[in-house]
């Protein structure tokens, strides 16, 4: 009773240490993941207070709220939306793989972590943070805007890639012969398109079976099937988030928009513990050795999604100001980095490729919220409509 006691008080004082930071970042104008991540810090290990208690709730509700926050996403599209979203994308899906791989895997060989380091930081640095971007775009207001699906459809790309990678990456780590590490990739990519095809071609019959109008029966729905295809997408070697995110896009009409409201509360709870998680579970102490080269690559790395996010949008005919509050919408890192890090770390890489990625996703969700700001400043709106207008006129 005693420890239950504990785990009570601890997490109680964090999420209302929480909810006052939220109240702090809405009066002074920015978004509440930097001092999230920030208080996570502090009360993580090594931080001034370490938080001792409750670190299951923490690491369940993690996993939760990257669930909770794709399939709330994918709640806002269509099944042909997205198809046409994803034909539209494909070059940039290229563009973004090419441009973001390299420096990653440039870094780790220039640091001596070999070819299967390279292998490794070229992942981190490559996929962009669905549940981030999910949370920020909701902040910022821009669920509604022209430039998202285009957002939305590179996330989507690199999140199918990643079904892909991750299993690769497995068996190259744990020195699995090349039979047993396709049949895993297979197995892996045989679950994704499983998904896919239900939401694309069946998403009326998933409508119907969680469809109910008493709230509290239709949020037990919808989260028992979308925790359902999470867990079995993750068990094969898939990616949890995509099949949390295809849920919500074969979940359509009035019952799409009814999961919403009801889910909303869900998904601001538990999206703020999975930002905790990441502070919590960082020590401040082993970031300082690789602080500079990981600054640097985030500099470099937030640079070429800035240019993905542009070409992608501009591929698509979205204006001036469109095309760059896409390429900032791209920059942060988040869940699939820090997965990528903890598999190396488990298959005994260097683990100085842990911390760096760590020092690296941090960077990247506290400056990518607040430089996602820039394309919304007057001055700025003022001048992409100038280039806009200077480029109709000739």
């Amino acid at each position: 009773m005693e420890h239950g006691a504990l785990v009570l008080i601890e997490i109680g004082a964090l999420l209302l240490g929480v909810g006052l930071l939220g109240r702090l970042a809405a009066r002074i104008g920015i978004s509440p993941i930097p001092l999230i991540l920030l208080a996570g810090l502090a009360f993580g290990d090594g931080g001034i207070l370490p938080f001792a208690e409750g670190e299951e709730f923490i690491i369940v509700g993690a996993e939760i709220g990257v669930i909770l926050l794709l399939v709330m996403l994918g709640l806002e599209y269509s099944a042909d939306e997205l198809v046409s979203n994803l034909r539209a994308s494909r070059l940039a899906g290229v563009f973004d793989m090419v441009l973001n791989t390299v420096p990653g895997a440039l870094l780790a060989l220039w640091l001596g972590w070999g070819p299967i380091g390279a292998v490794v930081l070229a992942g981190v640095t490559w996929v962009s943070s669905s549940g981030v971007i999910a949370k920020m775009l909701g902040d910022l207001g821009r669920l509604a805007n022209r430039e998202t699906p285009v957002v939305l459809s590179i996330l989507v790309i690199e999140d199918l890639a990643m079904a892909l990678y991750l299993p690769i990456l497995t068996a190259t780590l744990v020195g699995l012969e090349l039979g047993q590490g396709m049949l895993v990739v297979l197995i892996a990519l045989a679950c994704v398109l499983v998904i896919l095809y239900i939401a694309l071609r069946h998403g009326r019959l998933v409508s119907k079976l969680v469809w109910s109008k008493q709230g509290d029966v239709l949020v037990l729905s919808v989260m028992g099937v979308t925790l359902l295809v999470a867990g079995v997408a993750a068990q094969v070697g898939a990616s949890s988030a995509v099949g949390a995110f295809l849920v919500g896009i074969a979940i359509s009409g009035p019952v799409a928009e009814h999961a919403s409201r009801v889910l909303m509360p869900l998904r601001d709870l538990f999206s703020t513990v999975f930002f905790l998680f990441f502070g919590l579970s960082t020590n401040p102490n082993d970031l300082w050795p690789v602080l500079v080269p990981a600054a640097i690559l985030a500099v470099v790395t937030m640079g070429t999604k800035l240019a993905t996010g542009y070409f992608a949008a501009w591929r698509t005919g979205i204006g001036e100001a469109g095309r760059w509050r896409a390429g900032f919408a791209l920059m942060p890192r988040g869940e699939f980095s820090i997965v990528i890090a903890g598999l190396a770390l488990t298959a005994g890489v260097d683990r100085a490729i842990t911390a760096l990625a760590t020092a690296y996703v941090l960077i990247t969700i506290l400056l990518g919220p607040v430089l996602a700001r820039i394309p919304d400043a007057p001055a700025f709106q003022r001048w992409a409509g100038k280039v806009q207008a200077a480029r109709a006129a000739a």
